[in-house]
């Protein structure tokens, strides 16, 4: 059988290899191009179609209603084209959350003890609500993870603008607000990037971050700070200056290249998955 092949880099100079954190598995702010239905649909249909998702995700309270909205989730990816292998591998940066989120509720929520060890004590209702709330978490960062993989920069700037149009009226800057949200969006990747590339290059001049109890590790991780923020800084200057160059001065008298319009598929998609979101939240 053959071995998967790891990545591997020596430590400190110690006898022994750690493997290289990594922190590209974050899906959320990637995008993947692609033909499917999903890419086709108007930005504006994701947008609200995720939005109804994560607040109905909120209000479901049963295994089995978080279990047809997986099946809806497990659908709109293969719909995507986009491989499953990848949006469970985004959920590696944030497992210890999750796990952390299960255990606290298992041990934490009164109820029908059944095994204690001194002052803790697992309850069967604790680990209901744990169990709940961890498929919760899940199911909310892959449901939003799909937002972003399917839908460009541009047209998911676009679309939050025209959402957005109508607070004009009240003095909301739809437009810089859309533009904001998109560039902290497409910034998650970068920045996790240049982490990893800070942490290579400090592990092969000695630093150890694999080592240690957990507070320990996490003072190792202090001196990425200092890097991260010059680079995080630079490419935002790097970034306006882009933009001042090419004449950017807000939205205001901008003109579109690709004008955004509801097509069937569109209200199929938003009438069908708001019904059925709905009443997974009133039923399930």
């Amino acid at each position: 059988m053959r071995q998967k092949k790891r990545s591997w880099q020596c430590s400190g100079g110690k006898r022994g290899l750690v493997p290289v954190a990594t922190f590209r598995n974050i899906a959320i702010g990637q995008y993947i191009p692609g033909e499917s239905m999903l890419h086709r649909l108007d930005p504006r249909t994701k947008i609200a179609v995720t939005l109804l998702l994560v607040v109905g995700l909120f209000f479901i309270d049963s295994y089995l209603g978080y279990g047809l909205a997986a099946l809806y989730i497990a659908l709109a990816v293969l719909n995507s084209g986009i491989p499953a292998r990848f949006l469970f591998r985004g959920l590696k940066p944030v497992i210890i959350i999750i796990l952390l989120t299960f255990a606290l509720n298992s041990f934490l929520t009164e109820g029908e003890i059944i095994w204690q060890w001194g002052f803790l004590s697992l309850t069967k209702e604790g680990l209901y609500k744990g169990g709940l709330l961890a498929v919760r978490l899940i199911l909310l960062i892959v449901g939003t993870s799909i937002l972003t993989l399917t839908t460009s920069p541009l047209a998911l700037t676009d679309g939050l603008e025209s959402l957005l149009r109508p607070g004009r009226r009240v003095g909301i800057p739809a437009h810089e607000l859309a533009m904001m949200m998109t560039i902290a969006l497409r910034f998650i990747p970068t920045l996790l990037e240049e982490t990893e590339k800070i942490m290579k290059a400090q592990m092969a001049r000695g630093a150890d971050f694999e080592s240690g109890n957990l507070l320990q590790r996490a003072k190792s991780l202090l001196p990425l700070l200092v890097p991260l923020f010059v680079s995080a800084f630079r490419r935002a200057d790097e970034l306006a200056i882009a933009m001042e160059a090419r004449c950017y001065r807000g939205g205001e008298g901008r003109t579109k290249l690709k004008q955004l319009a509801f097509r069937p598929a569109d209200f199929f998609v938003l009438a069908g998955s708001g019904v059925f979101i709905v009443w997974l939240a009133l039923v399930a």
